[in-house]
């Protein structure tokens, strides 16, 4: 039995049911169930039909609010209790493909009704107590602030905030006033414009819940805290709204995401004007606030880059719960028992992901040494886990006792999954799958982790073909949310079906891609890296270039992104695409020299920066220092280096190395973070320009000179 359910013929109090009165009738099947006990305590329900989830929309709000006046008439109710009937889901928020399709008076009508309906709830003059097992984030949580008591499950579905910000919008139902009224402004500033997502302790530490508790335990804390003789009132005050605070506070919030993405300059950034919005609300009356909140929110969802953001949402979600078309309907099968080969930053980076959710774990290598770097490594990452919150102290000894090592050779044929993660070299990779294949199981499945290099070679002459594929893990792996899904045409629907379940069981999102050098990302990700480096070759200051890019609305700019990858591996991918793409690849020595003159990136503190993050000096003897024609500005630099991801995210849809174009920009989203407010496909009137179009002109060549 589910303890959180209001059905009358289930409520373990049912003999202490009062009937409630019929309640008007709605132009959708009612989402709301309510009862009142013999206590007076009011239980309201949220159980959209049919769904997951409970969302707003102009049906369930205007359902709320005729339940809040029948609460208001009746006398005889001493308190109101609002709960969820679903498994992981208290409240969602707003209905976002509802708020996409709304034309703006309606939208209007929506965004002011919804502040009106928490106000008149927040105004009954009775205890309200908000009972939160699952999400409770945007309008869920808005509604929560509307409460008087905000109580919480400790279980792992339960996750709090307000994320608006990420989808380029502002909590516009109070949450902007109403926050920082309760926790204060500065806490409340960083939570809304960063749009982060709290655990249950997390947000009790903060203040954003009252207690939290077994969820077994909701319901009696509930009906505690309805009877009890405090009641606690909707704080309207905190002394961080004195002047000047609001003011200081506005200035360094701005300066700091602006020193973070210069690109918010430019563009209409949601991020940039909650700040506004909840420094300027501080200081008025809660009236003018909400009205502040309503002007904002009217504004944001005019812009294009609201819109892209959530349609960006929508297809990650997609991507990160379904499969293609094509393999709907193909049987999968659970993947539990794991084996990581190799011990290094990726093979460690990825037996933690595994093992954090569920997975059973064996890490390989070759040599004591190996191995013990290895471990020392993933229980780093346990370490930094409990640290920022992403674990609990349960969780990470439970994860930590689900890995085992060895370095010694093994039989495998208990493993459902092999993934090799060790040196980018074709012959080792080909040579380890081939042993492999003998070590395990004809059912296993082994998965190279491989970023550029042919699944299809490594296959070769290995029994049962069909079970091999490649599984792109970006680094840092635990973190990246990508996976590329290397299909080979050998390859069983049922082994990418249950690869692409994996990943999404993960937490991450697969994108399915055909065995071509580089795959998607990184082979549109090369081009635009070696045209910075030739860009930079010939620059006097070519750490501009970098620059342009973040204006342009990258999170790292191409040098520094080559200092992550390491010159090494950069220098291997560009081999490896340059043998199959030719000269389509921007040439240039200037990596060649810096690796030949010690410099290695990230890897020895020497790159493009050094360690503490400042432009290396040592680069400028080995620059040509000739100004490139015609790039006089960072809007030219971003423009040539935008049309070089351009040219090769088109050749990469003609040549059907992923379904879509969606795929692949999302690819590229999550990839590398590509601005889902940028085009990365040509567009003309009547869609994306092929390469071989008359019309599509990649930018000047960097080659002559």
């Amino acid at each position: 039995m589910n303890l959180l359910t209001l059905d009358p013929t289930q409520d373990p109090e049912q003999d202490l049911i009062l009937p409630s009165r019929p309640h008007p009738v709605h132009k959708t099947p009612p989402a709301f169930r309510n009862f009142v006990d013999v206590d007076g305590i009011c239980w309201l329900t949220f159980d959209t039909p049919n769904s997951t989830a409970n969302v707003w929309n102009m049906d369930t709000l205007d359902e709320l609010d005729s339940h809040i006046e029948d609460i208001h008439r009746d006398g005889l109710i001493r308190a109101l209790v609002i709960r969820s009937n679903k498994e992981r889901v208290f409240i969602a928020g707003a209905d976002l493909k509802n708020l996409l399709t709304l034309p703006p008076d309606e939208l209007n009508e929506l965004i002011a009704m919804g502040q009106d309906v928490f106000t008149h709830l927040e105004s009954l003059r009775i205890p309200k107590i908000a009972a939160i097992h699952g999400a409770c984030v945007g309008g869920g949580f808005e509604l929560a602030l509307a409460c008087d008591w905000r109580i919480a499950s400790d279980h792992e579905s339960t996750r709090i905030g307000l994320p608006e910000t990420q989808l380029g919008l502002i909590p516009a139902w109070g949450g902007s006033t109403r926050l920082s009224r309760l926790i204060g402004l500065p806490a409340a500033l960083d939570l809304i414009v960063r749009g982060k997502l709290l655990k249950a302790d997390h947000a009790k530490r903060l203040g954003l819940v009252d207690e939290v508790v077994p969820v077994e335990n909701l319901q009696a804390l509930a009906k505690k805290l309805a009877l009890g003789d405090t009641q606690v009132k909707h704080p309207h005050f905190h002394f961080s709204q004195l002047w000047p605070i609001p003011r200081v506070l506005r200035m360094k919030a701005r300066g700091a995401l602006l020193a973070k993405y210069p690109w918010m300059k430019h563009e209409t950034s949601a991020p940039l004007m909650a700040v506004e919005v909840v420094t300027q609300g501080a200081s008025k009356s809660f009236e003018e606030s909400l009205a502040l909140e309503q002007k904002t929110m009217r504004e944001l969802m005019a812009s294009s880059m609201t819109r892209s953001l959530i349609t960006t949402f929508f297809a990650k979600e997609a991507a990160s719960k379904k499969l293609p078309a094509a393999l709907v309907n193909v049987p999968t099968r659970s993947l539990t028992n794991v084996t990581v080969i190799g011990a290094g930053v990726m093979g460690a980076g990825i037996a933690y992901a595994l093992a954090c959710k569920g997975s059973r774990v064996l890490v390989c290598d070759t040599t004591a040494d190996f191995v013990a770097r290895g471990a020392g490594r993933i229980n780093q990452l346990f370490s930094d886990g409990l640290r920022h919150h992403a674990l609990t102290k349960l969780q990470a000894r439970d994860a930590q006792d689900r890995i085992g090592y060895t370095f010694a050779t093994p039989p495998l044929h208990h493993m459902d999954l092999v993934v090799e993660a060790v040196v980018e070299d074709l012959r080792v990779k080909k040579a380890l799958l081939a042993d492999l294949a003998k070590r395990c199981g004809d059912q296993t499945i082994l998965a190279t982790n491989t970023s550029a290099l042919s699944v299809a070679q490594m296959a070769e002459g290995i029994p049962h073909p069909e079970r091999v594929i490649g599984l792109h893990f970006f680094n840092p792996a635990h973190v990246m949310p990508l996976v590329e899904v290397v299909a080979l045409d050998q390859t069983s629907p049922e082994v990418v079906a249950t690869a692409m379940r994996f990943v999404q069981s993960l937490g991450k999102t697969p994108i399915l891609v055909k065995d071509s050098p580089g795959f998607v990302v990184n082979r549109i990700l090369m081009p635009y890296m070696l045209g910075a480096v030739q860009l930079a070759e010939r620059m006097r200051d070519p750490w501009i270039i970098d620059e342009a890019m973040l204006e342009f609305g990258m999170p790292m700019g191409p040098l520094r992104l080559l200092d992550e990858v390491g010159f090494e591996v950069a220098l291997h991918v560009e081999k490896t695409l340059r043998a199959a793409f030719g000269d389509r690849i921007p040439k240039t020595d200037l990596l060649q020299n810096m690796k030949d003159a010690g410099m290695l990136g990230c890897k020895n503190g020497l790159g493009f920066y050094l360690d503490d993050e400042e432009p290396n000096p040592d680069v400028l003897p080995l620059l040509k220092t000739k100004e490139v024609p015609g790039m006089r500005s960072k809007l030219e630099i971003s423009s040539h280096l935008q049309k070089l991801l351009q040219a090769e995210a088109a050749r990469c849809l003609e040549d059907g190395v992923a379904a879509s174009a969606e795929d692949i920009k999302l690819a590229m989203l999550l990839g590398t973070g590509f601005p889902p407010f940028r085009d990365l496909f040509p567009l003309s009137d009547t869609g994306i320009l092929p390469v071989s179009s008359p019309g599509f002109q990649p930018g000047p060549s960097m080659n002559a000179g």
